[in-house]
């Protein structure tokens, strides 16, 4: 009975196995539906492909067009040329801040210049830290300062590393120059004792690198970008510099000397055309030098008039001499780079004020015996925190 009961039930699962063997045609060894291959490209597609991999291969080995300075917050692509590190680009960060132009030196650094007729490290600190501060390209800044003992005061200069670690900094002596300029005045009537007024002009001569360059006085705190100044466009002028008209020509020159200078003298560096004697006084305090525009006569130029005005050394104002040399032959900058008091009502326009902190006074030997007192507070902000532990006063 058993038995009887057990062979339905085998024979249900052969039918269930061979239905399920019919269902499937893959179980008996028969194959499915073959895919199709994919269409092979024609020919011309391959050749371009390849073409296109081969061209952006080739174009690794041209050379950078723009670059992006770390240094540069807002990673601002800037265009290369052949005469420049970077070039114009503007500023999305402050609307006042104009263009970034070119720098022409062949090393891609922004050179400034300062002279100090003697050593005093704090007010150089303010200089160098207040320019850092306010450059987009810090480490593309190269500070040349010429100081008494040159390079051989290597403890002054360490002190001053220590608080710029880096920064490029370069200490210069000043005897080279100092001895073009007095060669140059042997015989003249009225010798130069402050170097400070022609020194600008001179330095090139002795310092060749230094085809372009930055002047700035050591007593300016600077507010705004130098690396703008570099590239500005000289056309056929070799200086730039700003106009101070709360001083002008008549407060130092006799307007009737002048005028029959003017109509007798036959130098090249004389006026051809009558002197306007109200006209404003150069601001010595920052130039932009293009030295290899510089006319050669430029310090005979500056003697020759020291001479014919009978102007004896000042310790007080502008030269009318070196004015009188530049007259007509410098392109006016901007009045925001005109050096200011820090008290004074455009201070907050001004991009370049005068420095208001304690200051060595220096002797007529060029050493330091008294220190004048402070006039005001901005000075403070530009110091670096570090300054009296390293300089230690």
């Amino acid at each position: 009975m058993s038995s009887s009961s057990f062979l339905p039930s085998r024979s249900s699962a052969s039918q269930r196995r061979t239905a399920q063997a019919s269902d499937n045609p893959n179980t008996d060894g028969t194959h499915g539906p073959v895919l199709e291959q994919a269409p092979t490209p024609k020919p011309i597609f391959q050749f371009i492909a390849l073409g296109l991999i081969v061209f952006l291969g080739l174009l690794q080995f041209l050379p950078a067009t723009h670059f992006r300075h770390p240094s540069d917050p807002f990673r601002i692509w800037v265009p290369f040329n052949s005469n420049t590190s970077f070039s114009k680009t503007r500023d999305s960060g402050d609307r006042n801040s104009g263009s970034i132009s070119s720098i022409s030196q062949d090393d891609g650094m922004v050179h400034i210049v300062s002279w100090m007729q003697c050593l005093d490290l704090r007010l150089l600190a303010v200089l160098v830290n207040s320019t850092l501060s306010g450059s987009r390209y810090p480490d593309l800044l190269h500070f040349h300062l010429f100081v008494p003992k040159g390079s051989e005061d290597m403890v002054s200069f360490y002190k001053l590393k220590v608080l710029f670690p880096h920064s490029n900094l370069e200490f210069h002596g000043q005897e080279e120059v100092k001895k073009v300029i007095r060669t140059a005045s042997t015989g003249v009537k009225y010798s130069v004792q402050n170097f400070e007024e022609i020194v600008p002009f001179v330095i090139a001569s002795v310092h060749q690198s230094l085809s372009k360059f930055i002047y700035m006085s050591p007593s300016v705190i600077v507010k705004g970008r130098v690396e703008e100044l570099i590239g500005i466009d000289l056309s056929n002028y070799a200086i730039a510099a700003a106009d101070d008209c709360s001083e002008r020509l008549n407060s130092y020159v006799n307007p009737d000397v002048l005028d029959a200078i003017q109509r007798s003298a036959s130098q090249p560096w004389v006026s051809g055309k009558p002197y306007a004697v109200n006209s404003c006084m150069p601001d010595l305090g920052m130039l932009l030098i293009d030295a290899r525009k510089l006319e050669k006569y430029i310090l005979e130029a500056f003697l020759w008039w020291k001479k014919v005005i009978n102007q004896r050394d000042r310790s007080i104002g502008r030269s009318p001499a070196i004015a009188l040399a530049l007259y007509d032959r410098y392109l006016k900058l901007s009045s925001s780079w005109l050096v200011t008091d820090s008290t004074s009502s455009v201070v907050n326009k001004s991009l370049a004020i005068r420095y208001d902190g304690p200051m060595t006074a220096c002797s007529e030997f060029g050493d330091g015996a008294n220190m004048e007192p402070a006039r005001g507070d901005l000075w403070k902000q530009h110091l670096p925190p570090l300054f009296y532990q390293m300089v230690g006063r």
